[in-house]
């Protein structure tokens, strides 16, 4: 049977662009993945990993403006969104760079022999070492940051570990680019071009997971493929760790005394927020408990009317359309829920933004409006009105795990001299990997302190997926004992020769 072709689609239109590919069969991955553990030795060397990472950046940056007209073409997300998305991807790649220089991820310890312990102490030495071919599955909604040259394959090229990119069928010829460039960065360097390939097809995703060579994967989109590759990556003969990112509500708590202190700007920032890329962001804030009475109304007020003025937009693709016309539809026919702004369909290919309030008492028990409490990918949120705290926490003590959970105060509640924050930011904590105070979660930082993951089903593992611990998800200890000085790595010797942050005899040595 012939290979099914990879279609490039214009959202805009829902029309073929071009044909780009074929959908790889059984014996093309099982290539791919042997092609990247060979070449996977020529990663060893610190310095060429480095080299590697700076080298795809700088080519990345200079084909700019094929890259960003590529990915418009096939997501609709404008040159001003996808120009920053580029920004932000190179300078990832750059920051994994430095963390490959510095050398504190390696987590290097050295316990010397001690006689005198009971029992005693043999020489360990201890250090983090690659894991081996990682399957990336690329995102939909970010087609550089999370995608072919994003922080899955960044952090694992970092780590020493040769990728295998499945790509997102909505931007095969952006992925293709994209996986050209770091080809042609890894040969620059010296390194075969196999320490990235990329495959299509859903089928290809499949067998990616199976394969006997394929050390780990990390996965962005949607809860129910996330989890059948999970669930693959555990029923191998040997089971491999499987890092997805996959749904998340991103939860809202605005308190009486915010929305009387600042009713117009936490409306008008929520609707930024929520209908920031068409409500398409991982961090969308899909949920709100907002207070009854005047200061809610307030907000609502100016919820409506910064909504109203969003105009209709284009989704990735229209499956995702027709499933976020769809979602409301069904969500907005639920008995005691309002629509102040209706969301759905604004045309044959766009969609209109909006959201729907109700009681949270609605909400306090398992019932059909459990539906309020799942993800709705698209540009609308639920506002539950509650009327108590006691309210707010029995929603809480409802509400799935979550990359984000966002907590609005007034002034004289964030001086940490108020109770009630301390205690509803406690209650968010268990909730999700990133919480704010005062802020939105759409944007999420490349900094060393971030987390961008949470608990299931926001994520399949504690790791996070943005920042420089995203690092540690390719990486597994080991400790070598009593081994002669000349048979160690450079890195677990006394002397230091490479210069690496270290711990010795438990005391940090750099």
């Amino acid at each position: 049977m012939a290979a099914a072709p990879v279609w490039s689609v214009d959202p805009r239109t829902g029309k073929p662009r071009e044909h780009v590919a074929d959908e790889a069969t059984a014996e093309e991955i099982d290539s791919a993945v042997r092609g990247a553990s060979a070449a996977g030795s020529g990663l060893a060397d610190r310095t060429v990993r480095a080299a590697l990472l700076r080298t795809a950046a700088d080519l990345l940056d200079a084909a700019g403006d094929h890259v960003i007209e590529a990915a418009d073409a096939e997501t609709a997300l404008g040159p001003v969104r996808l120009t920053g998305e580029l920004a932000r991807t190179t300078a990832q790649l750059r920051a994994f760079a430095e963390v490959v220089d510095e050398g504190a991820f390696l987590d290097v310890r050295i316990d010397h022999a001690d006689g005198d312990r009971t029992p005693p102490w043999p020489d360990l030495r201890r250090w983090k070492v690659p894991l081996g071919v990682v399957a990336v599955y690329a995102a939909s909604n970010f087609p550089l940051a999370f995608s072919v040259p994003g922080g899955d394959t960044a952090s694992a090229l970092a780590a020493g570990c040769p990728v295998v990119v499945k790509a997102h069928p909505d931007h095969p010829a952006t992925s293709e680019l994209c996986a050209s460039v770091l080809r042609r960065a890894a040969a620059k360097v010296g390194l075969d071009e196999n320490v990235v390939t990329l495959v299509h097809g859903f089928e290809a995703g499949v067998e990616l997971i199976k394969h006997p060579l394929v050390a780990s994967a990390g996965f962005t989109g949607s809860v129910r493929g996330g989890r059948a590759l999970h669930d693959a990556a555990a029923a191998r003969p040997a089971p491999i760790p499987f890092h997805g990112e996959l749904g998340s509500l991103n939860p809202v708590v605005i308190t009486e005394a915010a929305a009387a202190e600042r009713a117009e700007q936490i409306g008008a920032g929520l609707a930024g927020s929520m209908t920031l890329g068409e409500g398409q962001f991982c961090t969308k804030p899909g949920f709100v408990l907002a207070p009854a009475g005047p200061s809610g109304d307030q907000l609502l007020t100016s919820l409506t009317t910064a909504v109203s003025e969003t105009e209709p937009g284009v989704m990735l693709d229209h499956r995702m359309r027709n499933a976020f016309v769809a979602g409301v539809r069904e969500r907005a026919a639920l008995p005691g829920v309002e629509a102040p702004i209706t969301p759905g369909a604004g045309g044959e290919h766009t969609v209109s933004a909006g959201f729907l309030t109700l009681p949270a008492e609605l909400l306090a028990a398992k019932g059909p409006h459990d539906l309020l409490l799942e993800e709705c990918f698209g540009p609308v949120t639920v506002v539950a009105r509650y009327t108590s705290t006691e309210e707010i926490s029995t929603v809480l003590s409802r509400l799935p795990g979550n990359l984000t959970a966002t907590l609005q105060l007034a002034a004289a509640e964030a001086d940490g001299t108020e109770p009630g924050a301390a205690r509803l930011l406690a209650e968010l904590t268990p909730l999700a990997g990133r919480v704010l105070v005062n802020g939105w979660p759409t944007g999420v930082a490349v900094a060393p302190a971030q987390q961008h993951g949470g608990p299931y089903p926001a994520s399949t593992s504690t790791s996070t997926s943005v920042g420089a611990t995203a690092i540690e998800r390719w990486l597994r200890p080991v400790s070598y004992q009593s081994t002669p000085a000349a048979l160690l790595p450079p890195e677990l010797r006394d002397d230091n020769p490479l210069d690496l942050p270290r711990r010795v005899d438990g005391r940090a040595e750099n």
